[in-house]
């Protein structure tokens, strides 16, 4: 699906407060930029981030980033920010096979995955953010008890996930296919997608991943 670009969409970007702008040069050092030590946790395709702003706001002892390539989407995210007091939650616009650069090795204490792109073609796999290569980037920022929770509605990615995941070394700790219905939907905050895709029908499927 080809995104819309939004005219001035990375001006505004640039210009945001909520943005880490230059995040290499915060790397090992995030403290300084929350005003404390609280664990970090970050959502690896937010989209226009319903998801880790109700997180933030649920869990303030928690200081959360959002990870958004495209500009046109994260420019959403920052018009529902505006309207919300989170300190504890900044975005970046960057790719995430690049995440080693931004975060020190266990720098962050959990990550999140919800509906990411399938690519559902094999010769795009390494791109699916369940793919060995995007699990190697994860391990490599990753505190040693951290976990990656992954959520999608694409039941070809969950197929492919439960097998590349620990196919790279990791172990899946818990999975359902129909998360709504499960023992692990308590505490599960839905993102924009979600929301449209059990209006639909759809079963969500889950996953829960560690070293």
């Amino acid at each position: 699906m080809r995104l819309r670009h939004i005219q001035g969409s990375e001006e505004a970007i640039a210009e945001s407060p909520y943005v880490i702008q230059n995040p290499e040069e915060h790397r090992g050092n995030y403290r300084a930029l929350f005003g404390n030590d609280n664990p970090i946790k970050i959502e690896v395709g937010m989209g226009k981030g319903r998801f880790i702003m109700e997180l933030a706001a649920r869990n303030p002892q928690i200081n959360y980033i959002g990870i958004e390539r495209y500009s046109s989407v994260l420019l959403r995210a920052l018009q529902k920010r505006a309207e919300l007091e989170l300190p504890n939650i900044y975005f970046m616009c960057v790719d995430a096979i690049e995440l080693g650069k931004f975060f020190a090795p266990g720098e962050i204490s959990g990550i999140y995955l919800n509906f990411s792109d399938p690519w559902p073609k094999d010769r795009h796999a390494k791109r699916r953010l369940t793919s060995p290569d995007f699990m190697k980037v994860y391990d490599q920022i990753l505190a040693k008890d951290g976990r990656v929770e992954f959520k999608t509605d694409n039941q070809g990615l969950f197929a492919y996930s439960l097998e590349a995941i620990p196919d790279a070394g990791w172990k899946i700790e818990a999975f359902t296919h129909d998360l709504h219905h499960s023992d692990m939907a308590e505490g599960n905050v839905m993102t924009e997608y979600e929301m449209k895709f059990s209006a639909m029908g759809n079963p969500i499927c889950k996953l829960i991943a560690s070293r």
